[in-house]
């Protein structure tokens, strides 16, 4: 999700994403330790999202 997309959103709105982002870096943490995903630029993408987004908490 770009940057401008995520300031257009409310404060709850931001914290279910960040929550549901958190979910999906533990999940895929588990599936790259088990072997069932290849794709480690995964982890890159998520956790940039996650730190755009408690960024945009914090300006709040």
């Amino acid at each position: 999700m770009k940057i401008q997309e995520l300031r257009q959103k409310t404060k709850s709105e931001l914290q279910k994403l960040l929550i549901d982002d958190r979910e999906k870096l533990r999940q895929l943490r588990f599936n790259l330790a088990s072997g069932k995903v290849k794709n480690v630029r995964g982890v890159r993408k998520i956790k940039k999202e996650i730190a755009q987004i408690l960024t945009i908490l914090k300006k709040q």
